[in-house]
């Protein structure tokens, strides 16, 4: 029972120290760790917390006196301790207390096997490693390393908080690189509260991406489960119930009472997709753009994402960056001059880059850029020399105005896309009755709809089925990706094509829950299993399948942007084919003349067009029509038809030179020049670079009764048969399957991917570590010279500081090792013997009876051993301060220095990071040192003289 006053510890962060029960409310309560700072809700029936009770003979502090507890009483609840004449309620006990009882075991006989000793300390060296990576909290994540996405992750990753706004090219996986932000944001401390706001239409995608590939669970909010909350607890702000959020801007805009709740909630991190759609004008604003404003001012971090081009609209990326930075961008008119004065020196950029001469004209705009420095000026008497032209593009991109609020990337830029070969599998009118005609008609008209409205569908007599199966048969070794508009026409397919091919189908569609998509879309992946697999639109979502490279499009969605996540699916970097693109369509349907559109008009079945929203804003409508009339028999339309089609083209054509002309390399490049640019990319180099990582994790599952077996292709199956605790996740449904390969991951979504932040592992590393197992240990080393005793001490070094710091990136809880022999002399570099700790298992010591000599060697060979902890602490803590003094300090020096050149670099910004270089300065010397394990070590002989 929780009690208002008691004291706790978390199991999980026992660094935090002891926390006090603030307040039970049904089945919450609320602790808090007043020397970190931290607030901490927890569910009654699942807190990581344990009782901090301490017992006679162990030493209490509080209130400024300390003493040996003698007695303990109980009074409501509350102990209180009693000692040499004083007396400590539980509630006035110091933050810090030792409370390991490790000696004592070690003392009493009460050992662990070696085993569980070598496993405690390898998973505390292991654990401060992992948390001081720049990786932590993505290690697990299903991502391919690729890398733009690393760069602009941990660029944006590092500012604290981040504001920034996503604009890569579609398909370059903003998603992620979101994704990689909230994900790091949340493993380091940096934000505990996320919401994420998104038109209707990509709820599900985000819920699906967020789980799948970063292990987040987060809540979908709609108007019922706000109103579940309320009924169980009338007054209580439903957005409060959860710490991360995903909401639909129609769900929103339909109740003012929800958006007004959403406003009263506090958050740490907001993150809106399709941000092109919030409406602005210098005279008026949309109700989406008003409210993404208000959550933006009240909150610290922000991330919009958008794809649309900024030649297209720049007065709406001066509307989307005016979130981020009021204060920055608070002129439309000064913005777009000042884009146009760097889309001018973008082109001088590509020609130092390139260590062209350059002409007077931009010879004089760098000398107008670069007034105030004279060794930039004298940097352009010769711009082809490759030290000149590097220093003044690096100066170039320090003065970029948007350089630091957004990030814009280009496929032309990356590379590695394979080539798009469009193949018509196309069926001609003189098979198409009456009844088809009507068919297709309708079932066009109902793909335009959103959402698609439920439609009975019979593909039984469908010309295009002959077509399908002509085209599996055509290439039998091949796979082949189906995608539709709706579960109805999945499973319409699938009844049409189940006696009329031989061939593996399988499905994926919302109708399936999903786990049983991801097993569908495993049998896919496997080299023996289906070579179809039929998806809804749902499939053109998040999923990677470039293991195939050929796409068949049943059907066509009007929007570009989704037609281009449907091809996406194959057309990634990575893909070792060139992507066949089957359009399958009865000539002269209205799916043909949307198909005609997107190959003759839009090019983009061979490309992937940056404007293909503005051409469906432009042509939309009068398509539909012109479909819907073509597909009736209306022959005078042709004609008409040919000129939409030629008008589409040529503004295509308009907007791409547009695009082209007016690409803003310095945007570009800007990432480049930033301190934390490859930071992410080396952290993943040496976390692969492990190669005992994978045995270990194993070791660990196996601890807790987990049996693992390979089952063949990097795939391990984990069998919780013998499973010894409920409190490991994971296994609810039985044996899992997992793997500790990345590639297999990213062809497997089903498969999770283990490594020390997923949170199967960290759970069962906390249990481990808060648990005593292992924590005392008793052993032989046959290598000891005769009549030698060792005593080894394993202390841990912990800094509590606000979790918002993130102050384990220099000083991770890590342990400290400390050997002592029996004449009180450290031995620095001992460590037991291979051969000892292998035959320690068949060695049985009854500990217990040695008990007397052990509570005569410990305690001074213990204190001892505190001392030279100390000792090499203060080490550690001199290390850590220095890297946290010599990193903040290059930053701040940096961002000075681009403050003077740039006004993007905010004051706020910099007065940030230099109160989070006081906060660290002082935190990191405040920490202390804990014993979590000890063990005897004695030489052959040692025993028999007992």
């Amino acid at each position: 029972m929780f009690v208002p006053g008691q004291r706790w510890i978390s199991t999980a962060e026992p660094e935090l120290g002891l926390g006090t029960v603030l307040r039970v409310e049904g089945r919450g309560v609320q602790v808090l760790f007043a020397k970190s700072g931290v607030l901490r809700p927890y569910a009654v029936d699942s807190a990581p917390l344990v009782r901090a009770e301490f017992r006679a003979g162990q030493r209490v502090a509080g209130k400024g006196i300390a003493f040996l507890v003698e007695r303990i009483e109980e009074q409501e609840g509350l102990l209180v301790y009693r000692g040499e004449g004083r007396e400590l309620h539980e509630g006035q006990l110091d933050d810090e207390q030792s409370v390991s009882q490790a000696d004592d075991r070690l003392i009493g006989g009460r050992t662990d096997p070696v085993h569980h000793f070598e496993l405690r300390l390898e998973g505390l060296k292991r654990r401060a490693d992992a948390r001081r990576s720049a990786s932590w909290g993505l290690g697990s994540a299903r991502i391919g390393l690729v890398p733009h996405q690393l760069r602009v992750a941990a660029i944006a990753a590092s500012r604290h908080p981040p504001r920034v706004l996503l604009a890569d090219e579609v398909g370059l996986g903003k998603t992620i690189e979101a994704g990689m932000v909230i994900a790091r944001q949340i493993a380091t401390g940096r934000a505990s509260r996320v919401l994420v706001l998104l038109p209707d239409t990509l709820v599900y995608q985000w819920f699906v991406e967020l789980l799948r590939r970063f292990n987040l669970s987060f809540a979908i909010y709609d108007e019922e489960r706000c109103e579940a909350v309320e009924q169980s607890d009338s007054g209580h702000n439903p957005f409060d119930d959860e710490q991360l959020v995903i909401a639909d801007f129609s769900f929103l805009e339909h109740s003012p009472k929800r958006a007004s709740q959403l406003l009263d909630a506090r958050w740490d991190l907001l993150v809106v997709d399709e941000a092109h759609h919030l409406a602005w004008t210098p005279e008026e604003a949309s109700p989406r753009y008003t409210l993404v404003e208000q959550l933006a001012a009240a909150t610290p971090g922000v991330i919009l994402l958008t794809a649309t081009p900024e030649q297209l609209g720049r007065s709406g990326h001066f509307a989307r960056l005016r979130l981020l930075d009021p204060q920055r961008y608070h002129d439309l008119n000064a913005y777009l001059a000042e884009s146009e004065r760097f889309q001018s020196l973008s082109h001088i950029a590509d020609k130092l880059l390139e260590r062209t001469p350059l002409e007077a004209g931009e010879l004089k705009q760098l000398h107008q850029a670069f007034e105030s420095d004279a060794t930039l000026q004298g940097y352009l008497a010769d711009t082809t020399k490759p030290e000149h032209s590097r220093e003044l593009l690096a100066a170039l991109i320090d003065r970029h105005g948007t350089g630091r609020s957004m990030f814009r990337n280009r496929r032309a830029g990356i590379g590695g896309f394979p080539q798009r070969l469009p193949v018509w599998e196309l069926i001609e009118t003189d098979r198409q009755d009456d009844n088809t005609r009507q068919a297709l008609l309708a079932e066009f008209h109902a793909d335009l709809q959103q959402p698609v409205p439920v439609l009975e569908v019979d593909y039984s007599n469908d010309p295009r089925i002959d077509t399908l199966v002509a085209l599996l048969e055509r290439y039998p070794q091949d796979k082949f990706l189906l995608i539709c508009r709706s579960q109805a026409k999945v499973l319409a397919l699938e009844e049409a094509l189940r006696t009329r091919t031989g061939a593996g189908i399988a499905r994926f569609h919302e109708g399936l829950g999903i786990i049983q998509r991801d097993r569908n879309a495993a049998y896919f992946a496997q080299a023996d299993g289906a070579r179809l697999l039929i998806c809804s639109e749902i499939g053109s979502e998040g999923r990677n399948f470039q293991f195939a490279h050929r796409l068949i499009l049943w059907d066509l969605p009007l929007d570009p942007d989704l037609l281009e996540q449907r091809i996406g699916r194959l057309d990634r970097i990575g893909q070792k084919h060139d992507i066949s693109i089957h359009i399958i369509a009865v000539a002269n349907s209205a799916q043909h003349v949307l198909a005609r559109w997107y190959d003759e008009g839009v090019d983009a079945f061979r490309t992937s067009p940056a404007d293909g929203r503005e051409l469906l804003r432009r042509f939309g409508e009068p398509l539909a029509r012109l479909a819907d009339e073509h597909a009736r028999g209306d022959d005078l339309r042709d004609q008409e038809l040919d000129v939409l089609l030629a008008e589409t083209r040529a503004s295509h054509e308009q907007m791409a030179e547009l695009i082209r002309a007016g690409r803003d390399h310095l945007l570009e490049l800007a990432a480049s020049r930033d301190l934390h640019a490859d930071e992410l990319a080396q952290a993943f180099r040496r976390e692969d670079d492990d190669p005992s990582r994978d045995a270990f994790q194993q070791r660990l599952l196996e601890s807790f009764g987990i049996h693992a077996e390979e089952l063949g292709g990097k795939v391990v199956l984990l069998d919780p048969q013998y499973l010894s605790t409920d409190a490991l996740p994971g296994f609810a449904e039985g044996p899992q399957s997992i793997t500790f390969s990345r590639d297999v991951a990213l062809s497997r979504e089903d498969l999770p991917l283990l490594r020390l932040d997923h949170p199967m592992i960290l759970a069962a590393l906390d249990l481990a570590l808060s648990s005593e197992r292992g924590n005392a240990g008793f052993m032989v080393d046959d290598a000891l010279p005769p009549r030698n005793a060792l005593l080894q001490a394993v202390y841990v070094l912990e800094c509590v500081a606000e979790r918002s710091l993130d102050a384990e990136r220099f000083l991770p809880t890590q342990p400290i090792v400390v050997t002592i022999d029996t004449k009180l002399t450290e031995r620095a570099n001992f460590q037991p013997g291979d051969a000892s700790i292998r035959k320690a298992g068949d060695r049985t010591i009854e500990v217990a009876r040695y008990r007397k000599f052990l509570a005569k060697l410990v305690p001074p060979m213990l204190e001892k051993a505190e001392a030279a902890a100390a000792l090499r602490a203060q080490g550690s803590i001199a290390d850590a301060v220095n890297e946290a003094r010599d990193t903040l300090d290059a930053e701040l020096a940096r961002l000075r220095a681009l403050q003077s050149i740039n006004l993007s670099i905010s004051e706020a910004e910099v007065t940030h990071v230099e109160e989070e270089r006081s906060a660290l300065l002082s935190a990191l010397p405040q920490a202390r040192l804990r014993l979590d394990a000890v063990r005897f070590v004695v030489s052959a002989d040692f025993l028999a003289l007992r």
